[in-house]
């Protein structure tokens, strides 16, 4: 490693660095939900349209109400989703603010690989 490498390395994190950080620590569990082939599959229907009942989203798949409530909760939980109740049933949304975010937290990571690779050269063209 060339000294100026080191330098870097050893030097403390910036503020901006922070931020960076608890962006993408914020972000570990959208990634986490959307990790799952069933949760994505929810989320593709939801942001096609409006929002639906567990017995809309089931309709025409093999999935239990049960199973799919589940895959919902962990998505709320995320903030990826939300529900509202309209009479006897939980109409389920798509929340675009939390997947925003976790598009920021990509093109943070995108901008730290990029910052990598020209250090890389760098080092390599010294």
């Amino acid at each position: 490693m060339s000294p100026r490498a080191k330098r870097a390395a050893a030097r403390p994190a910036s503020g901006n660095a922070r931020v960076k950080e608890a962006v993408l620590r914020s972000s570990a569990s959208i990634f986490a939900a959307l990790g799952d082939e069933t949760r994505l599959r929810l989320i593709a229907v939801l942001c096609a349209g409006s929002a639906m009942s567990i017995a809309q989203l089931t309709a025409g798949t093999e999935m239990t109400r049960q199973s799919v409530t589940q895959h919902l909760e962990v998505l709320a939980n995320a903030g990826l989703v939300r529900d509202v109740k309209v009479g006897r049933e939980r109409l389920w949304a798509f929340e675009p603010a939390h997947l925003n975010e976790a598009r920021r937290a990509l093109e943070t990571i995108s901008q730290q690989w990029d910052q990598a690779l020209l250090r890389l050269k760098a080092a390599v063209e010294e």
